[in-house]
Protein backbone atom coordinates (compact mmCIF):
# COMPACT_ATOMS: atom_id res chain seq x y z
CA UNK A 1 0.00 0.00 0.00
CA UNK A 2 3.12 1.99 0.89
CA UNK A 3 6.76 1.97 -0.27
CA UNK A 4 7.80 4.28 2.82
CA UNK A 5 6.10 4.68 6.40
CA UNK A 6 7.82 7.09 8.79
CA UNK A 7 6.41 6.54 12.35
CA UNK A 8 7.79 9.21 14.94
CA UNK A 9 7.61 7.96 18.24
CA UNK A 10 8.17 3.73 18.09
CA UNK A 11 6.37 2.73 21.72
CA UNK A 12 3.24 0.78 22.03
CA UNK A 13 0.87 2.03 19.31
CA UNK A 14 3.37 3.01 17.00
CA UNK A 15 5.33 -0.43 17.35
CA UNK A 16 1.95 -2.19 16.97
CA UNK A 17 1.22 0.27 13.68
CA UNK A 18 4.66 -0.72 12.63
CA UNK A 19 3.71 -4.93 13.17
CA UNK A 20 0.48 -4.88 12.01
CA UNK A 21 1.92 -3.37 8.69
CA UNK A 22 4.12 -6.13 8.33
CA UNK A 23 1.64 -8.91 8.80
CA UNK A 24 -0.42 -7.54 6.15
CA UNK A 25 2.39 -6.51 3.92
CA UNK A 26 1.23 -2.79 3.79
CA UNK A 27 4.89 -1.11 3.66
CA UNK A 28 8.26 -1.77 1.93
CA UNK A 29 10.40 0.38 4.44
CA UNK A 30 9.42 1.14 8.28
CA UNK A 31 11.58 3.68 9.20
CA UNK A 32 11.20 4.91 13.08
CA UNK A 33 12.22 8.22 14.69
CA UNK A 34 12.46 9.33 17.80
CA UNK A 35 14.52 10.92 21.12
CA UNK A 36 15.91 7.84 22.57
CA UNK A 37 17.93 5.75 20.79
CA UNK A 38 18.58 2.93 22.88
CA UNK A 39 14.58 2.68 22.29
CA UNK A 40 14.60 2.83 18.97
CA UNK A 41 17.84 0.17 19.00
CA UNK A 42 15.06 -2.13 20.92
CA UNK A 43 12.52 -1.91 18.09
CA UNK A 44 15.38 -2.75 15.77
CA UNK A 45 16.35 -5.52 17.47
CA UNK A 46 12.69 -7.13 17.87
CA UNK A 47 12.37 -6.02 14.35
CA UNK A 48 9.40 -3.68 14.43
CA UNK A 49 11.00 -1.27 12.30
CA UNK A 50 13.92 -1.77 9.47
CA UNK A 51 15.90 0.93 10.43
CA UNK A 52 15.84 4.22 12.41
CA UNK A 53 16.71 7.71 12.31
CA UNK A 54 17.50 10.31 15.23
CA UNK A 55 16.00 12.89 13.03
CA UNK A 56 12.84 13.90 11.48
CA UNK A 57 14.27 15.49 8.47
CA UNK A 58 16.15 12.72 7.50
CA UNK A 59 13.38 10.20 8.60
CA UNK A 60 10.75 11.14 6.16
CA UNK A 61 12.80 11.33 3.26
CA UNK A 62 10.52 9.83 0.71
CA UNK A 63 8.06 8.69 3.43
CA UNK A 64 4.70 8.34 1.36
CA UNK A 65 2.56 8.35 5.09
CA UNK A 66 4.14 9.70 8.28
CA UNK A 67 2.51 8.78 11.49
CA UNK A 68 2.89 10.57 14.78
CA UNK A 69 2.86 8.33 17.95
CA UNK A 70 4.49 10.69 20.34
CA UNK A 71 2.83 12.36 23.53
CA UNK A 72 0.16 15.19 22.38
CA UNK A 73 2.73 17.75 24.40
CA UNK A 74 5.24 17.24 21.50
CA UNK A 75 3.12 17.85 18.63
CA UNK A 76 3.97 21.10 18.24
CA UNK A 77 7.62 21.12 17.78
CA UNK A 78 7.10 17.60 15.66
CA UNK A 79 5.78 20.06 13.45
CA UNK A 80 8.36 22.63 13.10
CA UNK A 81 10.46 20.09 11.85
CA UNK A 82 8.20 18.56 9.90
CA UNK A 83 7.25 22.27 7.94
CA UNK A 84 11.00 22.11 6.44
CA UNK A 85 10.39 18.43 4.80
CA UNK A 86 6.49 18.72 4.34
CA UNK A 87 5.49 16.62 0.91
CA UNK A 88 1.94 17.42 -0.48
CA UNK A 89 2.19 13.78 -2.01
CA UNK A 90 2.15 12.23 1.72
CA UNK A 91 -0.39 11.39 4.09
CA UNK A 92 0.45 12.22 7.23
CA UNK A 93 -1.22 11.44 10.54
CA UNK A 94 -1.32 10.62 14.33
CA UNK A 95 -2.59 8.44 17.06
CA UNK A 96 -3.14 11.38 19.90
CA UNK A 97 -6.01 11.13 22.29
CA UNK A 98 -7.12 15.05 21.94
CA UNK A 99 -7.78 16.20 18.63
CA UNK A 100 -8.13 20.13 19.23
CA UNK A 101 -4.94 20.59 20.45
CA UNK A 102 -3.67 18.99 17.08
CA UNK A 103 -5.27 21.28 15.24
CA UNK A 104 -4.43 24.23 17.06
CA UNK A 105 -0.57 23.58 17.38
CA UNK A 106 -0.92 22.76 12.77
CA UNK A 107 -2.42 26.17 12.80
CA UNK A 108 0.19 27.98 14.71
CA UNK A 109 3.06 26.15 12.78
CA UNK A 110 1.57 26.34 9.01
CA UNK A 111 -0.61 28.77 9.43
CA UNK A 112 -4.19 26.46 8.44
CA UNK A 113 -4.11 22.79 8.81
CA UNK A 114 -2.59 21.41 5.16
CA UNK A 115 -5.25 19.39 3.37
CA UNK A 116 -3.10 15.73 3.71
CA UNK A 117 -3.13 15.94 7.06
CA UNK A 118 -5.93 13.41 8.61
CA UNK A 119 -5.98 13.21 12.82
CA UNK A 120 -6.70 9.97 14.11
CA UNK A 121 -7.61 8.31 17.31
CA UNK A 122 -7.27 4.16 17.39
CA UNK A 123 -9.49 3.28 20.42
CA UNK A 124 -6.79 0.84 21.20
CA UNK A 125 -4.30 -0.14 23.88
CA UNK A 126 -2.52 -1.44 27.38
CA UNK A 127 -1.22 -0.22 30.37
CA UNK A 128 1.50 -1.96 29.52
CA UNK A 129 3.84 0.41 27.78
CA UNK A 130 6.40 0.51 25.26
CA UNK A 131 7.63 -1.39 22.17
CA UNK A 132 8.02 -4.28 24.20
CA UNK A 133 4.09 -4.70 24.34
CA UNK A 134 3.61 -3.83 20.95
CA UNK A 135 1.14 -6.28 19.01
CA UNK A 136 0.07 -6.85 14.86
CA UNK A 137 -3.09 -7.53 15.72
CA UNK A 138 -3.82 -4.58 17.97
CA UNK A 139 -6.12 -2.78 15.98
CA UNK A 140 -8.38 -5.95 14.98
CA UNK A 141 -11.62 -5.06 15.46
CA UNK A 142 -11.49 -1.79 17.40
CA UNK A 143 -12.41 1.44 16.20
CA UNK A 144 -10.24 4.19 14.62
CA UNK A 145 -11.94 7.69 14.45
CA UNK A 146 -10.92 10.25 12.11
CA UNK A 147 -11.07 13.64 12.69
CA UNK A 148 -11.09 15.81 9.41
CA UNK A 149 -11.94 19.64 8.96
CA UNK A 150 -12.94 21.11 6.00
CA UNK A 151 -9.47 21.94 4.78
CA UNK A 152 -8.71 18.16 4.88
CA UNK A 153 -8.33 16.34 1.16
CA UNK A 154 -11.31 13.70 0.82
CA UNK A 155 -8.33 11.86 -1.05
CA UNK A 156 -6.62 11.65 1.83
CA UNK A 157 -9.04 10.77 4.17
CA UNK A 158 -10.14 7.88 1.81
CA UNK A 159 -6.47 7.06 1.97
CA UNK A 160 -6.19 7.06 5.91
CA UNK A 161 -9.63 4.98 5.95
CA UNK A 162 -8.50 2.55 3.77
CA UNK A 163 -5.28 2.09 5.56
CA UNK A 164 -6.14 1.94 9.15
CA UNK A 165 -8.88 -0.89 7.33
CA UNK A 166 -5.83 -2.77 6.24
CA UNK A 167 -4.26 -2.44 9.85
CA UNK A 168 -7.63 -4.41 11.31
CA UNK A 169 -9.51 -1.32 12.10
CA UNK A 170 -13.44 -0.42 12.30
CA UNK A 171 -13.29 3.14 10.74
CA UNK A 172 -15.61 6.34 12.08
CA UNK A 173 -15.44 10.14 11.65
CA UNK A 174 -16.45 12.93 14.01
CA UNK A 175 -15.91 16.29 14.62
CA UNK A 176 -12.66 16.95 16.73
CA UNK A 177 -14.39 18.87 18.90
CA UNK A 178 -17.22 15.94 19.40
CA UNK A 179 -14.29 13.78 19.98
CA UNK A 180 -12.41 15.89 22.79
CA UNK A 181 -16.34 15.61 24.70
CA UNK A 182 -16.60 12.18 24.22
CA UNK A 183 -13.08 10.78 24.99
CA UNK A 184 -12.81 13.18 28.19
CA UNK A 185 -15.39 11.49 29.71
CA UNK A 186 -14.84 8.08 28.43
CA UNK A 187 -11.42 7.99 28.25
CA UNK A 188 -9.55 11.25 29.94
CA UNK A 189 -11.72 11.16 33.02
CA UNK A 190 -11.28 7.59 33.91
CA UNK A 191 -7.75 7.51 34.08
CA UNK A 192 -7.65 10.55 36.36
CA UNK A 193 -9.95 8.73 38.71
CA UNK A 194 -7.66 5.70 38.49
CA UNK A 195 -4.09 7.93 39.30
CA UNK A 196 -6.34 9.74 42.05
CA UNK A 197 -7.46 6.37 43.79
CA UNK A 198 -4.25 5.06 43.89
CA UNK A 199 -2.59 8.38 44.88
CA UNK A 200 -4.71 8.84 47.86
CA UNK A 201 -4.56 5.45 49.02
CA UNK A 202 -1.03 5.37 48.93
CA UNK A 203 -0.64 8.66 51.25
CA UNK A 204 -2.40 6.40 53.63
CA UNK A 205 -0.48 6.12 56.69
CA UNK A 206 -1.66 2.44 56.55
CA UNK A 207 -1.03 2.06 52.56
CA UNK A 208 0.41 -1.45 52.58
CA UNK A 209 -1.93 -2.84 54.66
CA UNK A 210 -4.27 -1.08 52.42
CA UNK A 211 -3.16 -2.59 49.33
CA UNK A 212 -2.25 -6.16 50.55
CA UNK A 213 -6.23 -6.68 51.47
CA UNK A 214 -7.12 -4.62 48.35
CA UNK A 215 -9.58 -6.64 45.83
CA UNK A 216 -9.85 -7.88 42.12
CA UNK A 217 -12.00 -5.00 41.78
CA UNK A 218 -9.64 -2.35 42.97
CA UNK A 219 -7.24 -4.00 40.42
CA UNK A 220 -9.47 -3.67 37.57
CA UNK A 221 -10.50 -0.38 38.06
CA UNK A 222 -6.83 0.89 38.86
CA UNK A 223 -5.45 -1.22 35.87
CA UNK A 224 -5.25 1.63 33.88
CA UNK A 225 -2.84 3.62 36.64
CA UNK A 226 0.10 1.84 35.25
CA UNK A 227 -0.34 3.71 31.94
CA UNK A 228 2.10 6.23 30.88
CA UNK A 229 2.28 8.64 32.87
CA UNK A 230 3.93 11.37 30.62
CA UNK A 231 1.58 10.53 28.01
CA UNK A 232 -1.42 11.16 29.85
CA UNK A 233 -0.36 14.21 31.67
CA UNK A 234 0.24 15.66 28.03
CA UNK A 235 -3.48 14.33 27.43
CA UNK A 236 -4.78 16.02 30.39
CA UNK A 237 -3.70 19.26 29.47
CA UNK A 238 -4.81 18.94 26.21
CA UNK A 239 -8.13 18.72 26.86
CA UNK A 240 -8.29 20.60 29.48
CA UNK A 241 -11.27 22.48 28.83
CA UNK A 242 -13.50 19.56 28.48
CA UNK A 243 -11.83 17.30 30.87
CA UNK A 244 -12.65 19.82 33.73
CA UNK A 245 -15.99 20.15 32.92
CA UNK A 246 -16.63 16.83 33.34
CA UNK A 247 -15.02 16.44 36.64
CA UNK A 248 -17.45 19.32 38.09
CA UNK A 249 -20.10 17.05 36.75
CA UNK A 250 -18.76 14.14 38.69
CA UNK A 251 -17.78 16.30 41.78
CA UNK A 252 -21.67 17.51 42.14
CA UNK A 253 -22.56 14.12 41.85
CA UNK A 254 -20.13 12.76 44.66
CA UNK A 255 -21.51 15.42 46.83
CA UNK A 256 -24.89 14.57 46.48
CA UNK A 257 -23.70 10.83 46.82
CA UNK A 258 -22.16 11.74 50.14
CA UNK A 259 -24.97 13.70 51.32
CA UNK A 260 -27.22 10.66 50.47
CA UNK A 261 -25.32 8.64 52.55
CA UNK A 262 -24.74 11.15 55.35
CA UNK A 263 -28.74 10.88 55.72
CA UNK A 264 -28.83 7.49 55.45
CA UNK A 265 -31.08 7.83 52.29
CA UNK A 266 -30.89 4.63 50.72
CA UNK A 267 -34.04 5.41 48.00
CA UNK A 268 -31.76 8.46 47.09
CA UNK A 269 -28.76 6.00 46.54
CA UNK A 270 -30.64 3.09 44.69
CA UNK A 271 -31.75 5.79 42.69
CA UNK A 272 -28.57 6.67 40.62
CA UNK A 273 -26.95 3.07 41.51
CA UNK A 274 -29.93 1.59 39.46
CA UNK A 275 -29.84 4.27 37.19
CA UNK A 276 -25.81 3.57 36.74
CA UNK A 277 -26.23 0.05 36.36
CA UNK A 278 -28.81 -0.09 33.70
CA UNK A 279 -26.48 2.72 31.26
CA UNK A 280 -23.92 -0.34 32.55
CA UNK A 281 -25.57 -2.82 30.59
CA UNK A 282 -26.55 -0.51 27.75
CA UNK A 283 -23.50 -0.16 27.18
CA UNK A 284 -22.16 -3.87 27.16
CA UNK A 285 -24.85 -4.53 24.99
CA UNK A 286 -23.07 -2.00 22.39
CA UNK A 287 -20.16 -3.73 22.82
CA UNK A 288 -21.42 -7.13 22.37
CA UNK A 289 -23.39 -6.29 18.72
Amino acid sequence: MFKKICIIGVGLIGGSIAKASKKHKLCADIVGVGRHEEKLQKALQLNVIDRYELSIAEAVKGADIVVICSPVGSFESIFQELKGTWSKDCLYTDVGSTKGSVLSALIDVFGEVPANYVPAHPIAGSENNGVEAASDSLFDGKRSILTPVEQTSQRFVEISTAWWQSLGAIVSTMTPQHHDEVFAATSHLPHVLAFSLVEVLKNKQDDREIFEYAAGGFKDFTRIASSDPEMWADICLANGPELTKTMMELEQLNQKIASLISTKDKQGLLEIFKSAQGAREYFLSLQNK
